[in-house]
């Protein structure tokens, strides 16, 4: 699962929130900042497992910040091990 955050995600802790409640869920992945402002949120797991977590981050008070969440699926690389904040944008 790929998701793009779009609104005030940059700045206000969104990053740091979205990885310590990826450590509640059987996902791995990563989130970083984008050069244009938005967070890439890339994440692997069950689908389920994925989207309990998808709704988490909305729940977790971060859908105040967010104005547009862009979502795609695709089939798991497998190259991730845990769930990491990736830096510099991309």
């Amino acid at each position: 699962m790929q998701i793009l955050y779009t609104g005030r995600v940059q700045g206000v802790g969104f990053r740091y929130a979205v990885r310590t409640l990826a450590a509640g869920f059987e996902v791995t992945g990563s989130v970083r900042n984008l050069a244009d402002g938005r967070v890439e949120l890339t994440a692997e797991g069950a689908k389920a497992e994925l989207e309990a977590f998808r709704e988490a981050i909305r729940d977790a008070g971060l859908a105040a910040n967010i104005r547009q969440e862009d979502a795609s699926w695709a089939d798991p690389s497998g190259g991730f091990t845990g769930f990491a904040i990736m830096t510099g944008s991309k």
